[in-house]
């Protein structure tokens, strides 16, 4: 776990959110902070190089620009690790962590569309004789990993309407803007212009880059763009997944609601699968797994969902954690821009 500087703190803590997208974004976190842009730039590259960030850059809605699922191994204990490497290699796998369960081995899998991804997962379970639970989104409720962090558990900030009151899929980014969605997965250049030097890069201007960045976020396409750390390099490295069996006719009003409680980051809807019943998910992290446990208890109970059938999956072990990758294999290219890491489980 690192201690951060007050200052490093303060400008990772504040630009989770509400990333100014201006032609010099660090000039205006330096007048808001009371520090020169040299100072802000330089913050920034070492929280770089530390580990603590990950990059500046954007957070994709479901269905902005590909698709991807939730899907777990019940891996026995002598073949984990072997297993777990085999799914990292996975071309589309951004996180892949064990978890305390029958079904230990849980990842995300992210693609071009849906059949691709069940075709990765059929070779998968044919080299490792093991069945994979598959489980798509269905609605979210809320995607928010934009941590407060200054307490003990990841506090959260206060939550989007929920998606019973919008459309399950967000707007689909253009094949024109796919080598920008690229550079909005591998993050912003720390320097002075740095949607300047996207435009150059792009063939574009400076105001379109923004424009279309705005766009995105109005119309749900980006969830947010800003600062993206590594939790568990910050010492939120305890967290849980649980699970819900609501009846479907109550699951989007048990979602607000836990949506909207201290300590939820993720909440989210899923489809059930054979043999796994559970239809509700919502994820807490901590730096103790006893404050995860309390934050966990009192949003079961203060949604209602204190008689439902639930699970709580402790995360064990984190094998692979990045952020989800819509764009950049087809658009890779030698860039200054961060390294990718985490994003949305």
């Amino acid at each position: 776990m690192q201690t951060l500087p007050a200052h490093t703190l303060d400008l990772l803590n504040r630009w989770q959110h509400g990333f100014p997208l201006l032609p010099a974004p660090f000039a205006a976190i330096a007048s808001a902070a009371g520090l020169s842009e040299a100072q802000v730039l330089d913050t920034y590259r070492h929280a770089a190089c530390s580990g603590a960030l990950s990059r500046i850059g954007g957070v994709w809605a479901a269905g902005a620009g590909g698709a991807a699922l939730l899907c777990a191994l019940a891996v026995p204990a002598d073949r984990l690790l072997a297993v777990a490497a085999q799914v990292d290699a996975l071309h589309g796998v951004n996180h892949n962590y064990e978890r305390e369960h029958h079904r230990n081995l849980w990842f995300v899998i992210t693609g071009r569309d849906r059949p691709a991804l069940h075709r990765q997962l059929d070779q998968l379970e044919i080299d490792t004789g093991l069945s994979a639970l598959r489980l798509p989104m269905v609605r979210v409720y809320r995607i928010d990993l934009g941590f407060d962090l200054r307490g003990a558990a990841a506090e959260n900030r206060p939550a989007a309407p929920c998606a019973s009151t919008r459309p399950t899929m967000t707007p689909a980014v253009a094949p024109a803007d796919a080598a920008l969605a690229a550079r909005v997965e591998d993050g912003l250049p720390l320097e002075p212009a740095p949607f300047a030097q996207w435009a150059r890069q792009l063939g574009s201007t400076e105001a379109a880059v923004l424009a279309r960045l705005r766009g995105w976020l109005a119309q749900g396409s980006l969830r947010r763009f800003g600062v993206i750390v590594r939790h568990h390099e910050l010492g939120y490295d305890q967290n849980a997944m649980t699970v819900f069996d609501v009846p479907d006719a109550e699951v989007d009003a048990c979602g607000a609601l836990l949506a909207q409680q201290p300590g939820v980051t993720l909440c989210y809807q899923r489809a059930r699968a054979a043999g796994w019943p559970y239809n509700l998910y919502c994820m807490v992290h901590g730096r103790q797994a006893e404050a995860v446990r309390t934050l966990v208890a009192a949003a079961q109970q203060a949604s209602g969902l204190g008689h439902y059938p639930h699970a709580v999956l402790f995360s064990r072990r984190r094998f692979k954690q990045q952020g989800a990758s819509y764009f950049r294999a087809a658009h890779r290219q030698a860039s200054p821009a961060l390294e990718d890491a985490h994003d949305s489980a």
